[in-house]
């Protein structure tokens, strides 16, 4: 006999867990959700709920919680998820509490199988199971009879050809040592981890019988939605590399809107590459942004730009409002200290999509330091690079600026060691010149293409900047001290 049994999958309707769980819930599965209190765990049964129950399959929600169901519902119906008129018809609502009180497990199975049979769910919520636990006598009898009562609704449970969910408070070591892993098809875990005043929610598929589940914790936030998940991925690269020809056709070239940064670049950035713009405060950097958007918004094309402290409303520059105000540039602004990547990902991700964007500006690295998580700000390079190769698979342009000291002598153009996971650099950076500050600007590399090797002045003007077409030399090695070089030829 060769055929294999199919497990049908059920969608959970909580954005990013059917990934987590590879592909959703399996159909009739005996599922945990544990977490500690707060962590998001009667929400995310609510949320799965709500999406999968209908007429045709109904849903079957026990409470032994010391407060009322009404309680409840009454939070419960702040998310946009929550769907009144499913209520009574299509969820039903049933209070243990009672029937817990004396600690008889019999009693309470007689009552869960009664509910049961009188509605015929396709999904079985109890909520909080480690109530029942609680409840059981003292000693090896009250063991012996949790584990019999545990094992029994599992049976039951199979037999009802329902999906069931079992709601509680554990804490690791009790999730390796409760009797309830037996039984258990499906194990999701729900936490948060707090550090220098900061929270970050996590979600764990524990277990998954059956499927390909992504291991690992991945980030979750609750919004007025409910939860949205943000898997930890690295996007595909099956379909570029089946995509690469044997003699590949040459890479368009996109104007940064510095014609004279175009020259440098020997005709523009490669399309679908990533630039670093690096240099001190007040060097220009989110002014070459911007020209790279207008740039941008004058060839048809709509762009987005991600900022974690220059609000648009804080920049004198107009020209980025104007464009948001037309529509052709879309912003990301985040004024949250416990900011994901993952987080940030799907803000970029939706924007690319709804506005179809080609350009994309990050500023700045120096500040998204500052506004994530501190379990990411230790890792600045690894984050970089998620975010850096997501943009790179949709083939956006990018152009990602840091903000760095200048010290004239002194050769750096990144913290962290990120500057190699971009395509090319920009430096830009401050030298003594006769009596005076002089801005300088040079292309330190472009991957697959040649370059300028100059060093050019720069002026920052109401058009942006504009860059002197002759190359500047140094008396001295790096001795910050520049001179004009005569033209050439």
């Amino acid at each position: 006999m060769t055929d294999k049994v199919t497990l049908g999958t059920l969608s959970t309707g909580v954005p990013g867990l059917d990934i987590l769980l590879g592909g959703g819930l399996s159909e009739f599965s005996f599922n945990l959700i544990a977490g500690a209190p707060g962590s998001g765990k009667t929400t995310l049964a609510h949320q799965m709920m709500f999406a999968l129950a209908n007429p045709s399959r109904k849903a079957l929600f026990f409470t032994v919680l010391g407060e009322p169901p009404l309680k409840m519902l009454r939070y419960q119906q702040q998310y946009s998820f929550f769907e009144l008129d499913k209520v009574g018809e299509s969820i039903r609502y049933v209070n243990l509490a009672e029937d817990l009180r004396a600690g008889d497990f019999s009693h309470v199975l007689e009552r869960i199988m009664k509910e049961v049979e009188a509605f015929s769910p396709s999904l079985v919520f109890v909520d909080s199971f480690r109530s029942v636990a609680q409840t059981a006598k003292s000693g090896y009898e009250g063991v012996a009879d949790l584990q019999f009562f545990i094992q029994e609704l599992g049976t039951r449970m199979t037999s009802w050809q329902a999906t069931t969910f079992l709601i509680g408070e554990y804490a690791h070591a009790d999730q390796e040592a409760n009797p309830i892993m037996t039984v258990a098809d499906g194990m999701l875990a729900l936490g948060q981890a707090h550090e220098q005043n900061s929270v970050v929610r996590k979600i764990r598929v524990v277990k998954m019988r059956g499927q390909a589940h992504m291991a690992g914790s991945h980030t979750f936030r609750i919004t007025g939605d409910g939860l949205r998940v943000y898997p930890r991925l690295l996007p595909p690269i099956a379909e570029s590399l089946a995509e690469e020809r044997d003699e590949p056709a040459e890479v368009p070239r996109l104007s940064t809107g510095t014609p004279e940064l175009d020259a440098m670049l020997h005709g523009g950035l490669p399309q679908g590459h990533s630039v670093l713009v690096v240099g001190p405060s007040g060097s220009g950097k989110t002014i070459l942004g911007t020209r790279f958007l207008q740039e941008g918004e004058r060839n048809g094309e709509t762009g987005v730009a991600v900022f974690f402290q220059k609000g648009t409303s804080r920049l004198r520059n107009a020209a980025l409002a104007k464009m948001v105000k037309a529509g052709s540039v879309v912003t990301i602004e985040s004024r949250s200290l416990d900011l994901t990547v993952e987080e940030l990902l799907d803000n970029l991700n939706q924007a690319i999509d709804r506005t179809h964007a080609t350009r994309v500006v990050i500023d700045s690295l120096s500040e998204f330091g500052l506004y994530v998580a501190p379990e990411f700000r230790q890792d600045l390079r690894s984050a970089v690079f998620r975010i850096l190769s997501s943009l790179a698979q949709r083939g956006v342009t990018v152009l990602v600026t840091i903000g760095m000291d200048d010290r004239y002598t002194e050769l750096r153009f990144s913290e962290a060691d990120i500057a190699f996971l971009t395509d090319a650099i920009v430096a830009m950076r401050y030298a003594e010149a006769d009596s005076r500050i002089a801005k300088l600007i040079s292309v330190i590399k472009v991957r697959g293409s040649g370059h300028s090797t100059d060093l050019r002045e720069y002026r920052i003007t109401d058009a942006g900047l504009e860059i002197d077409s002759t190359p500047m030399q140094f008396d001295g090695l790096l001795s910050g001290r520049p001179t004009r070089q005569q033209p050439r030829g």
